[in-house]
């Protein structure tokens, strides 16, 4: 008896420690490469028809610029037969990427490649979890978004969204003329603040555009009395892709990051001066469905 509850504990508390991490996973399946959003992360699995030996691992490897002098390890926390890289990439000055690839055997004997990236701390024991959890198939159907986005899952809330709203990337959400919004939901606040931090870092570092005003303001999201970094960007004169596209002069955004329904969010949502703007809210139709400035 006593070695049977020693067994169902620990089963329980497996459990819980994937339970968590599915709460805040998200993920979508791009024609067979899947794509997963958590705690910041950017993070692919893909399925290729190499044997996992030298000549199929090798094709890998230069899929992924792994070099030859990358030191390559085995983590036997995964569980099928692996190796793994880790590397960094420095973006700008202040900004450096953390890149992990999972390389695993397969049940198939062929290769699956997993790549998390990030801008702040990595989390290997979440890494670790989440391989497992992928390679073993355990990610339940409904932790899968659609490729429609006629409805999101916002942090554990539905939205309805407007038929002309598309994915630009995995829980990045774009509304021609009614706005843009990113988000994540993270295993601690810090965490979500470090990731609002890093992206207006990295918008900052962007040649095109320059900035018109940076401060702070009152706002509720999600219900939530909060502040947020407010950004005016000017992109006048500019021919770019970003700001050919929608015709606008300035875009504004706002960087906030709260505890959001015992989920800690990290959200960048933006607009440009020549959406549709509600007059009394100040904000397009997008935004007004998560945010309201006081």
């Amino acid at each position: 008896m006593k070695y049977l509850v020693l067994f169902l504990l620990t089963t329980c508390n497996l459990f819980a420690q994937e339970s968590k991490i599915l709460e805040r996973l998200v993920a979508l399946d791009n024609n067979g490469k899947i794509w997963y959003n958590i705690d910041g992360y950017s993070i692919t699995s893909e399925v290729f028809n190499y044997n996992f030996d030298e000549k199929g691992l090798n094709k890998i490897f230069k899929k992924h610029s792994i070099k030859e002098d990358d030191i390559k390890t085995k983590d036997d926390s995964v569980s099928k037969n692996n190796i793994v890289v880790h590397k960094t990439e420095k973006l700008n000055d202040k900004i450096i990427q953390r890149n992990s690839y999972y390389i695993i055997e397969n049940s198939d004997k062929k290769i699956t490649a997993i790549w998390f990236a990030k801008t702040s701390i990595e989390d290997f024991k979440m890494q670790r979890e989440l391989t497992n959890l992928i390679i073993e198939n355990k990610i339940p159907k409904s932790n899968f978004v659609s490729m429609q986005t006629n409805q999101i899952n916002f942090g554990n809330r539905q939205i309805e969204l407007s038929s002309s709203c598309y994915w630009t990337f995995l829980n990045t959400v774009q509304c021609p003329y009614f706005g843009e919004m990113n988000w994540s939901v993270h295993y601690s606040l810090e965490d979500a603040k470090e990731s609002v931090e890093n992206q207006l870092e990295m918008a900052k570092s962007r040649k095109s555009g320059k900035i018109l005003s940076e401060e702070m303001v009152d706002v509720e999201f999600e219900n939530i009395p909060t502040k947020a970094k407010k950004v005016i960007y000017d992109f006048t004169g500019l021919t770019g892709a970003l700001a050919g596209m929608s015709g606008g002069k300035t875009l504004t955004v706002f960087y906030v990051a709260e505890k959001v329904r015992e989920n800690y969010m990290s959200c960048v949502m933006s607009f440009w001066n020549n959406d549709e703007i509600n007059s009394e809210t100040k904000l397009p139709p997008l935004l007004e469905k998560v945010m309201k400035i006081k």
